[in-house]
């Protein structure tokens, strides 16, 4: 018979490997999340882009060519477009637009004639709606500190990004000019080697990963995003207040709940937080429009009339029917928080997610 003592080891030895197979695997599904958007039924291949709705587009766009070094690949003026005034539901609408080309996918600053009087507010981190996009760099090339040579306003705590939990990675939120949140990760190359490709940061000095929403209930928001993925959320996580969390917010007492979408690899994902503790996501959402200042994205697909009816089915709310305006077929619609992004079919391939 086991003495007392070999059974209580035992039982220790047991509880630790218990443990270690969960934080394994909770590593093991961050590095290599399943399910992915190449097992969705539907024609969505991943985001095409991060809108940003400006009030100073020569400003703007000077700020995020000065901070990541992305390639400018278009400028140019609207105005008078019957396909346009179709697309946003206008009589008449007249606005400019940069679109800036990152390794992963289009960052677009558009500014809108309707915009030149409307108050800056800054973003609150927990929201509600899509408060931020992410900007990942190799730590040797910290995007942090380009950001913050750049002007950016530091949201977090401290004089340096902060690292969570010992693995590789620093983060910090900060704000831009305008108040559009953004986050910032700094990455070891072994973990950018693990989750994308040995070689991605010597080719590639900044990159975005991103479309982060933050909800007044997640459970309806991700039930909502799996209907137009036709995926599961690869991860649902829970965390309580922390000391290190309350540093990168720069709010005390928050807890959170998590859900994540991976779309098309090079850590391309749609990220849901609904905020708990001491700053819960207030319930003030409403149906945004695609002209008000602030974020917004896209999804490229295959087939856009395909996925428009398919959605139109499932009753997302759609601002028009898909028109040709330029490199995209495209069409905007808002999710049930109220949130704006749309559907892409690009028209002009180098455009495409496809070639990035």
């Amino acid at each position: 018979m086991l003495k007392k003592g070999c059974l209580i080891t035992l039982g220790l030895l047991l509880i630790l490997l218990i443990v270690s197979y969960g934080l394994i695997q909770r590593r093991l599904t961050q590095l290599a999340p399943s399910p992915t958007i190449e097992e969705s039924p539907t024609t969505i291949i991943g985001f095409n882009h991060i809108g940003l709705v400006v009030k100073d587009l020569d400003k703007m766009l000077n700020f995020y060519q000065k901070a990541t070094d992305f390639e400018l690949v278009s400028r140019e003026k609207i105005s008078g477009n019957k396909a346009a005034n179709k697309l946003f539901n206008k009589d008449s609408i007249s606005y400019e637009i940069a679109t800036l080309k990152s390794p992963s996918f289009l960052l677009e600053l558009t500014q809108f004639d309707n915009q030149t009087d409307t108050v800056i507010k800054k973003m609150p981190p927990y929201g509600p709606g899509m408060t931020h996009t992410c900007y990942q760099s190799a730590t040797i090339h910290s995007g942090y500190n380009k950001f913050k040579k750049a002007g950016v306003d530091i949201l977090s705590r401290g004089e340096e990004p902060i690292d969570l939990g010992g693995y590789g990675v620093t983060y910090a939120y900060a704000h831009d000019p305008e108040g559009n949140m953004m986050e910032l990760e700094q990455m070891s190359n072994f973990i950018i080697w693990l989750k994308i490709d040995k070689d991605f940061s010597e080719k590639h000095k900044m990159w975005m990963t991103q479309v982060a929403i933050m909800t007044p209930n997640i459970d309806k928001l991700a039930a909502f995003y799996q209907a137009v993925y036709e995926i599961k959320p690869y991860r649902f996580s829970e965390y309580p207040a922390s000391e290190v969390g309350a540093k990168v917010i720069n709010l005390d007492g928050v807890s959170m709940k998590g859900a994540w979408f991976m779309l098309d690899g090079k850590e391309k994902k749609m990220e849901l937080f609904q905020y708990g503790g001491t700053y819960p996501t207030p319930n003030t959402i409403y149906k945004r429009s695609p002209t008000e200042l602030g974020y917004s994205f896209s999804l490229e697909v295959l087939d856009i009339q395909k996925e428009y009816q398919r959605l139109k089915t499932k009753g997302v709310d759609f601002l028009s029917e898909p028109q040709q305006l330029g490199k995209f077929w495209m069409v905007y619609a808002n999710d049930v928080d109220g949130n704006v992004f749309s559907l892409r079919q690009a028209v002009d391939t180098a455009y495409s997610v496809q070639n990035f």
